[in-house]
């Protein structure tokens, strides 16, 4: 296991150097920062100033050569725009992302495991094909369409749910959280539904197809023989069986959604992590757009570990798999 971990963390770090060459050549190219810093009416004197003070001037391998030894000591650089540290900005908004996401991925696990089950137990059944149904067109409608029409139906039609902002929050120590206050829950309802319903989606397949896959072994049928209660045999040799699978995927899309919620937090104004990264795009604040995509590689390969330690810790066998 130790052996495992130490590998990962080595390619962690080599990942996480091809990331960063990749993310900050390709924002050096895409264009100049000052024209979106300075004002049209400036002057090209003006404008070779502001370039020379956040060292634009200087060549793309300088530049990355002196973020990098600057990284390595936990400074990011600074955001263009606000002057702020670009980890500090990003560390402000994790919260907010983090709660969505929980509350989201929390809906498509009570919602796609146990839907997931129930169809592959009784694939051919009206109710089975209904709920396959369901996932496909969960899993293939965009998500900005599904936030929109959440928007005019529950905000707007039914006036039961605002549509945009975050709603108060409650100061944890340094973490600001509003999934302690009532309107809290309000708020992030509609985002949490609209990143949740894909995410539901997926799971239903996958733990119809764990199922399906699970039943024709031979200790479930030991088990129905020995007549122990249907509900026994789901908790205990049918749900220990596709836990892997499941913790596996949902892990997987946990971090998928903290990374890529940028769409659901646009349509529903949620200033998370995601938000801030479209503003940074949007205005070429380089420092704050790199610093975001070496946080998320860091935290994907996290998660990514942690998923695996846990699914040998739950399956022997895998440990095998790994030493092999």
């Amino acid at each position: 296991m130790l052996v495992f971990v130490i590998n990962r963390l080595f390619q962690a770090v080599g990942v996480l150097l091809a990331m960063s060459v990749l993310v900050f050549v390709g924002i050096y190219l895409v264009g100049d920062p000052t024209a979106m810093l300075v004002s049209p009416e400036a002057t090209e004197l003006e404008r070779q100033a502001v370039r020379t003070a956040l060292g634009l001037d200087q060549s793309v391998f300088t530049q990355y050569v002196s973020f990098l030894g600057n990284a390595l000591q936990g400074d990011f650089g600074r955001s263009f725009l606000t002057g702020q540290p670009a980890l500090k900005l990003i560390v402000e908004r994790m919260p907010a992302t983090f709660e969505l996401v929980i509350v989201a991925m929390g809906f498509a696990v009570l919602v796609g495991v146990p839907l997931g089950i129930a169809a592959g137990l009784r694939p051919a059944a009206p109710a089975s094909r209904a709920i396959m149904t369901a996932s496909i067109l969960g899993f293939s409608l965009p998500t900005f369409w599904i936030g929109l029409v959440m928007i005019m139906l529950f905000a707007v039609q039914l006036g039961w749910l605002p549509a945009s902002g975050r709603g108060p929050v409650v100061s944890l120590g340094p973490l600001q959280l509003s999934l302690f206050t009532p309107d809290g829950w309000r708020h992030v309802a509609l985002p949490a539904l609209t990143l949740g319903i894909a995410k539901a989606a997926l799971l239903i397949r996958v733990t119809r197809a764990a199922t399906r896959e699970v039943l024709p072994m031979d200790y479930i049928k030991f088990a129905r023989a020995k007549g122990l209660p249907t509900g026994r045999i789901l908790r205990v040799h049918l749900l220990k069986n596709i836990t892997i699978p499941i913790l596996t995927v949902t892990g997987l899309e946990f971090g998928q959604a903290v990374a890529f919620a940028v769409v659901t937090e646009t349509i529903f104004a949620w200033p998370g992590m995601g938000k801030l990264l479209i503003d940074s795009i949007l205005t070429l604040d380089r420092p704050v757009v790199v610093a975001y995509v070496l946080v998320m590689v860091c935290f994907l390969v996290a998660l990514n570990l942690v998923v695996d330690v846990f699914c040998m810790a739950i399956d022997p066998s895998s440990r095998e798999r790994v030493r092999d």
